[in-house]
């Protein structure tokens, strides 16, 4: 089989995170514009890890748009996927933090150009050529976006790619919830890896609780090798074969804002994934793999944004060695 020359290659939204940031002298709240977006997010924390990356998606022809592109062009990204289109502006997300750091989101994206995307403009070339492919649902909240998502899926499922799914659910961004459950059943169905908060595991299979809901992702997708849950403060947990790891996670860093942090432990997993395969992993393994995913996900949240904020490994072995 031909040698693939991308590590990962994410489909989804790019956007522009205004986050909080202070006061003005007159007493306006001042916001910082941060590039975002949960699929890049995943692809700078695995530049940050040598990793080689790729993304795939659509942002307009304004100021945040040209912003986004040399981001991810300064960071390694390769755009060739990206496409800019003027009849829609790039999407904006503004993001308040509470004093422990969660946030909440409102968005200005009606539309924005990331969720414009079509079949017909993929690169499936692109898409063929990566080792991994991952996903969102932001990219299936509507038809044409769904269906260019959805056959991104299937190339990559041709070309032999492992596919790496994160709901990443917004429920703001959807037309009903009910949608929202159908579009994420779907990505689970389809993929290898699947990193989902525990919130959204309840969501989706209506369970009782999060350990209920994990018995039921496994049971209803069965084709899901790899299954990574995450809690906020309370550690993540890792459910491969007959193995089901838990690590705590660091908690004496000053946390800032949270925003992807998810992003962050994704794409550390993955990362481990590349370097170790997914065809034996153990209990040991799992365990190394969450701990530092863990304390990536724990670095990211002391700096406001996502994609410039991703720890580099040497400060992610730092805070390891530091201990919890």
């Amino acid at each position: 089989m031909k040698e693939k020359t991308y590590d990962v290659v994410a489909m989804g939204e790019l956007l522009v995170d205004f986050a909080q940031c202070g006061q003005s002298a007159q007493g306006n709240s001042l916001f910082e514009a941060c590039p975002g977006g949960a699929p890049c997010n995943v692809l700078s924390m695995l530049s940050r890890l040598g990793k080689k990356t790729a993304f795939i998606g659509k942002v307009g022809d304004d100021m945040f748009g040209r912003l986004l592109r040399g981001t991810i062009t300064d960071l390694g990204i390769q755009d060739r996927g990206l496409i800019t289109d003027g009849r829609y502006s790039t999407t904006l997300a503004f993001v308040q933090n509470d004093a422990s750091g969660d946030r909440s989101f409102t968005f200005a994206r009606k539309p924005g150009a990331d969720m414009m995307l079509t079949a017909e403009e993929l690169d499936c070339g692109l898409i063929r050529d990566a080792k991994i492919f991952h996903f969102g649902t932001l990219s299936m909240t509507h038809p044409g976006v769904r269906a260019a998502t959805k056959r991104a899926v299937a190339v990559a499922r041709d070309a032999g790619a492992l596919i790496s799914f994160d709901p990443n659910l917004r429920p703001p961004l959807w037309d009903s919830l009910e949608d929202a459950r159908e579009q994420m059943a779907w990505g689970c169905g389809q993929c290898d890896i699947l990193k989902i908060s525990e919130e959204e595991a309840v969501f989706l299979t209506g369970a009782a609780s999060p350990q209920e809901a994990a018995d039921l992702l496994r049971r209803d997708y069965p084709g899901i090798r790899l299954l990574l849950i995450t809690w906020g403060r309370g550690g993540s947990e890792a459910f491969y074969k007959d193995f089901h790891v838990m690590m705590a996670t660091y908690l004496q860093v000053k946390t800032v804002d949270t925003t992807g942090a998810g992003d962050t432990f994704c794409g550390c997993c993955l990362g481990v994934v590349l370097d170790s395969g997914l065809e034996d992993l153990d209990g040991l393994a799992l365990g190394e793999m969450l701990d530092m995913a863990n304390a990536g996900a724990s670095l990211v949240t002391t700096k406001k944004g996502a994609i410039r904020s991703m720890p580099t490994r040497g400060e992610i072995e730092a805070l390891r060695k530091k201990g919890r």
